[in-house]
């Protein structure tokens, strides 16, 4: 539900308005929109991409297709495209909510119907996971991660949308493949969409193959790769930033939020202390 109007600093008693927006780089993903309204009302309108909606704070109600709908906090809406739709606060200080516009990669438009009879989705686990995407999108150098997670929030989708009771079938091949796919591409880095072409299989029974197989999602295990090889690097006495940049990662910083993960303290820190006995 993009706005009609921009971001501005409001003075007193004026409506306050906060947004970002940014096309990141992952196929499927048209927008992310981030925003904070206090009185701000959507008119009826639409869009040509999927709305993956979830509001962190406050809440919004709409209309959709001549029925009125909510966005309680523990609720993912799904709007589809084309249908006319508005918005409005539904608490007296606003919301804050987090965006998704997505294009027909992941949702066809045979879904439609579906989640105009059922748009906001009580599930727990899929609040969480497209909150994780968010987090994933807003570190650039992560593509593969939100890659990862966006092809099991659109897998989940489907199952609200078409529910299915054909189990899935999880080959321990396929978690070689992609394993030796992640190997063979460390460095470079390797997508999902491309890895699952590569070895002819879905994307998101890819991820569910590999994580079941080594109880490590593929972002995690490149990037593990990736902090292993950083490690031997900064060892050898070389600095960061060019650490950085022959292992993989998008700048220092993102190396620097990497290793501190998987190793517990910052690459500088750890080549300081390179030459230091273990306590």
């Amino acid at each position: 539900m993009a706005p009609q109007q921009g971001p501005g600093q409001p003075g007193p008693g004026h409506p306050q308005q906060e947004v970002s927006a940014w096309r990141p780089r992952i196929p499927g993903v048209v927008e992310v929109f981030h925003a904070h309204f206090t009185e701000y009302a959507y008119p009826m309108h639409v869009h040509d991409a999927w709305t993956l909606l979830i509001v962190d704070d406050g809440a919004v109600r709409y209309d959709l297709d001549r029925h009125e709908h909510g966005t309680p906090h523990d609720t993912v809406s799904l709007l589809p495209p084309h249908v006319p739709h508005n918005g409005s606060p539904a608490t007296p200080h606003g919301f804050r909510k987090r965006v998704l516009y997505l294009d027909g990669t992941h949702l066809p438009d045979s879904l439609i119907g579906s989640a105009v009879d059922q748009p906001d989705l009580r599930d727990p686990e899929l609040r969480l996971r497209v909150g994780q995407l968010h987090t994933a999108l807003d570190h650039p150098g992560d593509e593969l991660e939100a890659e990862s997670r966006l092809s099991l929030i659109a897998e989940r989708l489907h199952a609200h949308l078409r529910p299915s009771n054909t189990p899935t079938t999880l080959a321990p091949t396929l978690a070689r493949d992609l394993r030796e796919l992640l190997d063979e591409n460390v460095t470079e880095g390797i997508t999902l969409d491309e890895a699952a072409r590569l070895v002819h299989a879905h994307p998101a029974h890819l991820v569910r193959a590999f994580s079941g197989a080594y109880g490590i999602a593929p972002h995690q295990y490149l990037m593990s790769r990736r902090v292993d090889r950083a490690r031997r690097l900064l060892l050898d006495g070389r600095p960061p930033g060019e650490v950085a940049t022959v292992t993989g990662f998008y700048d220092q910083s993102h190396l620097t939020r990497h290793f501190r993960k998987l190793v517990g303290v910052t690459p500088g820190r750890y080549s300081r202390d390179r030459h230091q006995p273990p306590s």
